[in-house]
């Protein structure tokens, strides 16, 4: 991956190093047989997934499909060597006609505005698996989920672990954890290789808890911590280790909880970052004993641990928020206490 930078001038710099692939990357891809195909590309991890994918892996083809509602993706992915394909994943024919490429990575799904489109969410969370799932039954499916199909744990424990029975709060867990059903099924139905990737929580320098404590820091607002420990993993490192589970899909699918090793006590991050920016902290809130946490020491095990360090990502993050660098003003919601997103 080369040197790691201390910060970051701009975007671009950020996509860059963000797609830079490691080794263990580079060795995966080359030992998978078949070429690529991402469902969701235009999402906020998906560009940067596939643009790792066709630098760790110049020889396959990495095929993008999202709607390309965002002015300007399409050329953009095309001119990082992606192939791009719109279509909506709602629509059986349409996904039918898809080029049969042998390994999937569905990363389609609704989260922000569930609450108030709730048929929509249930739809692109819970149908559109089902579709994809029958029309790419002898492919690899690596499709994305999330931590918080987990019930809270104790903040005092090392967090839910892939054995931890689901208890989904709220409708958006509830259709995730639905969407997990499906490509259970169909996995056991057709024998389909495949793994689900429970995440929490994928930043970078624009999205992420890191940024929404620090912006609320950077901003003189309060830091409530009532939800008092969160689980964070550098963008660039969970698309390598996602991309990776395609080498290591099993029959039937099974989930893996990816996410970083640290478990981050959000008080004394949002201290951390005002002690970076010079900053005094305001902190709202007592800690409930009870949050979303994931224990990711299987993909540990099989991955390896990720490279980029809490450390590093505090740093970034701080020196990025605090020049008023551009973002997407969208938080996370990882202090959602009902499940309401």
């Amino acid at each position: 991956m080369g040197e790691v930078p201390k910060s970051f001038p701009d975007l671009e710099s950020v996509e860059e190093f963000m797609t830079r692939p490691d080794q263990a990357l580079v060795d995966d891809l080359a030992a998978l047989d078949g070429d690529i195909l991402i469902l969701g590309v235009g999402g906020k991890m998906g560009p940067t997934m596939a643009r790792l994918a066709k630098r760790a892996a110049p020889d396959k083809r990495v095929v993008g499909v999202a709607r390309f509602s965002e002015s300007g993706l399409e050329q953009k992915l095309s001119g990082w060597g992606i192939e791009t394909i719109a279509c909506d994943l709602l629509d059986r024919e349409a996904v039918g006609a898809l080029p049969k490429i042998p390994n999937v990575v569905f990363m389609a799904g609704r989260k922000f505005g569930t609450s108030g489109n709730l048929e929509l969410t249930w739809a692109m969370n819970v149908l559109a698996p089902a579709i994809v799932a029958e029309a790419f039954r002898d492919s690899n499916i690596v499709a994305f989920s999330t931590g918080n199909i987990y019930p809270f744990m104790d903040d005092s424990s090392d967090g839910a672990t892939e054995e931890t029975p689901p208890q989904a709060m709220g409708e958006y867990a509830q259709s995730c954890l639905g969407r997990e059903r499906i490509f259970e099924y169909f996995s056991h139905l057709h024998g389909t290789p495949g793994r689900i990737i429970r995440l929490n929580y994928a930043i970078d320098m624009l999205y992420g808890v890191l940024w929404d404590v620090a912006t609320k820091v950077h901003r003189g607002q309060p830091v409530d911590v009532t939800t008092g420990y969160a689980n964070v993993i550098w963008q660039g490192d969970a698309n390598s280790r996602i991309l990776r589970c395609l080498r290591h899909c099993t029959t039937p699918t099974s989930a893996l909880n990816i996410s970083g090793p640290d478990k981050i006590r959000i008080r004394d991050l949002a201290e951390e970052f005002g002690a970076r920016m010079g900053k005094t902290v305001q902190i709202t809130g007592t800690e409930s004993g009870r949050c979303w946490l994931t224990n990711s020491d299987a993909a540990a095990r099989l991955l390896g641990p990720p490279l980029t360090g809490l450390g590093t990502m505090i740093d970034w993050v701080a020196d990025w928020v605090g020049r008023d660098m551009p973002s997407l003003e969208k938080p996370t919601a990882y202090d959602s206490r009902d499940g309401s997103f």
